[in-house]
């Protein structure tokens, strides 16, 4: 991938051009529309090695509702920013989900457990101290598994540590993934996300996840929902975990997941015959291409392998 053109708005504001950035920028238009002058800026990646002394940027996928398909989302955004990096930053995975810790379970991802339970089993959200300070020491992307039973703890403490500011300060820039399940769990999904977007000062990421039918509501897509009128601003993508064949596909994602199987994995394994295989490539090949259009650090890295 050559210079990629993203709004400097998404971008610079949230710090990701410093004096020590591995990026260089320079203006190329401005465009006039309805909302306010919008600037772009062509991102390249330069030529030094190792870029950094601290991450430039920080995923975390978030979600109150549980059973909303949030680790398949962390999951396959892990694989396709680890194929996209292909060993120009480093990718950090971690799992901080206490009731279900599957993220670590996918072996070529190198996650790491963060332990944010006492002795007792309660949440001790001072843990969450230590992986805001990876964040500050260590270089690269990071990615960070969260669970439904530390959402409301995770959101204040980001809330009482102005940690999307300290963040923002120290030339990190923090984006939030939020799925958002279609069917029943679509009310608790939307005010979840309603939730994130008025606490935390961040860019936001939505993932529609249609398994259990459209995000809609009486017949509106969720580009006309109040939510997304109300902070568009703030976000910036939407990918589309689209439904399929319950029998065939909905079986094959139900075992790769089983099995704690990346999309490369899948191929290789004994456990799943031709066809499958061929399906689970075809769920790969949709969602990586929805992915190369979010404006994102990953997308701004050269010769990256986006693993289709």
């Amino acid at each position: 991938m050559s210079d990629t053109l993203f709004p400097c708005g998404q971008l610079l504001s949230a710090g990701l051009f410093t004096d020590q950035s591995p990026f260089e920028k320079r203006v190329l238009m401005c465009k006039k529309s309805k909302r306010p002058q919008k600037r772009y800026f062509f991102i390249t990646k330069r030529q030094s090695g190792k870029v950094g002394t601290n991450m430039q940027e920080v995923n975390l996928i978030v979600q109150s509702k549980g059973g909303c398909g949030k680790t398949f989302c962390c999951a396959s955004y892990a694989q396709y920013v680890a194929a996209r990096a292909a060993n120009q930053v480093e990718v950090h995975c971690y799992d901080t989900d206490t009731s279900n810790r599957t993220l670590s379970r996918y072996k070529p991802l190198h996650v790491q457990v963060i332990n944010i339970l006492t002795r007792d089993n309660n949440v001790d959200i001072r843990n969450f101290d230590g992986l805001v300070e990876q964040f500050l020491e260590k270089d690269g992307i990071g990615i960070v598994d969260t669970g439904s039973n530390t959402f409301i703890p995770l959101m204040s403490y980001i809330a009482e540590n102005n940690i999307a500011e300290l963040l923002r300060e120290s030339g990190v820039r923090l984006i939030l993934h939020v799925p958002i399940e279609g069917g029943q769990a679509q009310v608790d999904c939307i005010e979840s996300l309603g939730r994130i977007l008025n606490d935390v000062d961040a860019e936001v990421v939505v993932w529609l996840n249609e398994f259990h039918g459209a995000v809609e509501n009486a017949g509106k897509p969720f580009e006309q929902f109040g939510v997304y009128q109300k902070h568009k601003d703030r976000i910036i993508g939407i990918v589309r975990v689209e439904k399929r064949n319950p029998d065939t596909y909905g079986k094959d994602i139900e075992q790769m997941t089983k099995l704690h199987l990346t999309f490369d994995e899948v191929d290789a394994t004994t456990e799943m015959t031709f066809m499958p295989k061929q399906r689970l490539r075809n769920v790969k090949r949709d969602l990586f291409s929805k992915l190369e259009s979010l404006p994102v650090m990953a997308n701004t890295l050269n010769g990256g392998d986006d693993g289709k």
